[in-house]
């Protein structure tokens, strides 16, 4: 039987914005699948996008290459942006994993435990993670890639873009024959100067826009729907859900439905959240509770057993995630794994 709440993940919509990005920065694309690719499922998204043509990856734990070098086998090239962590160097060496050095302790951690290939993270004004430009070490064996991090790339008209870009351009040029990397989602689009030699997206492949709103080019990869478990009418003056955070101004019809903040529905859904339900917009309404919620359905045929969809192609990703005061990527990572994902390819 299907769950009550399911995240359905459509892998060719996946595989267009991947071909998308690469059309739009001119270069390959080496995507992130931290954070289990986004909430996505690292292991799926990563094997689709191999097929498209992608070979090297991006995680953020060591724990996270772990798990990706068993799903991809020994052909794909994939970069631990935590770096090198004490002790960790004998992991990420079994599993043929790459740190992204970011200090020289880590730098001194690596070489120790006889290196090999790795990536080197340039601080350009981000203050993250990272060497600072003054700092950075000469070149040394092994050292396959540099890479840094816009830290305004949704906003091209901001001037700390061209600022990084430049400090990464001259940074990056001690390192000749290395594989430069620097924009994300958001960079794929400031123009050629930002793509370097690989651009490195993560929410734009998902379905988040590059500015943090829906953007045509991109399409919907995931959808967030639930069942409706009851419908009742309730009188005006009533209230609905704890602490009577909705009362009705007259007789209205509400729909239970079976997703609430345990499956990553976010309690600041309420009282700005829309979902769609045959075929219309309509709002959440009291307070989000741990398995359900409620629809205002006044005036629509919605029967148990109906979907509503919380995210998806008819509730757009960076809407959905406006409405609850956030950004997509946390609206995605904050998907539980009690709601089932299911793959589309």
């Amino acid at each position: 039987m299907p769950a009550p709440a399911t995240l359905t993940i459509d892998l060719n919509a996946l595989a267009a914005n991947f071909h998308t990005l690469e059309t739009a920065g001119g270069a390959p694309v080496h995507p992130v699948v931290k954070a289990d690719g986004y909430g996505l499922g690292a292991a799926a998204c990563a094997e689709r996008l191999m097929a498209e043509g992608a070979h090297t990856f991006f995680v953020a734990r060591t724990s996270e290459g772990e798990r990706l070098r068993a799903a991809l086998g020994g052909d794909a090239a994939i970069y631990v942006l935590d770096g090198c962590l004490t002790g960790r160097a004998t992991r990420l060496r079994a599993a043929g994993l790459r740190p992204v050095l970011n200090t020289g302790a880590q730098l001194v951690e690596w070489r120790g435990a006889g290196g090999g290939a790795c990536g080197l993270q340039i601080d350009t004004g981000m203050n993250r993670l990272g060497f600072r430009v003054d700092d950075a070490p000469d070149a040394f064996e092994g050292l396959e890639l540099v890479l840094s991090h816009l830290a305004c790339a949704d906003d091209p008209a901001e001037p700390m873009n061209a600022r990084q870009r430049d400090a990464f351009a001259a940074a990056a040029a001690r390192y000749p024959g290395t594989v430069r990397s620097f924009a994300n989602s958001g960079g794929a689009f400031l123009g050629p100067d930002y793509a370097f030699d690989a651009l490195r997206p993560g929410i734009c492949l998902y379905g988040g826009g590059p500015e943090g709103r829906p953007d045509d080019r991109i399409r919907p990869v995931a959808t967030l729907a639930a069942e409706v478990l009851q419908v009742r009418e309730v009188p005006g003056g009533e209230s609905v859900g704890y602490s009577r955070g909705f009362v009705a101004s007259g007789p209205t019809r509400i729909a239970t439905c079976a997703t609430g903040y345990a499956d990553g529905v976010l309690r600041s859904y309420s009282p700005k959240g829309l979902v769609c339900v045959a075929g219309q917009l309509r709002p959440i309404v009291g307070r989000v509770s741990m398995d359900v919620c409620a629809v205002d359905v006044t005036g629509l045929e919605v029967a148990v057993g109906d979907t509503v969809e919380l995210f998806g192609p008819n509730r757009m990703l960076d809407d959905a995630a406006d409405a609850a005061g956030t950004i997509a990527y946390e609206l995605l990572t904050s998907v539980s794994a009690r709601a089932p994902r299911v793959y589309i390819s």
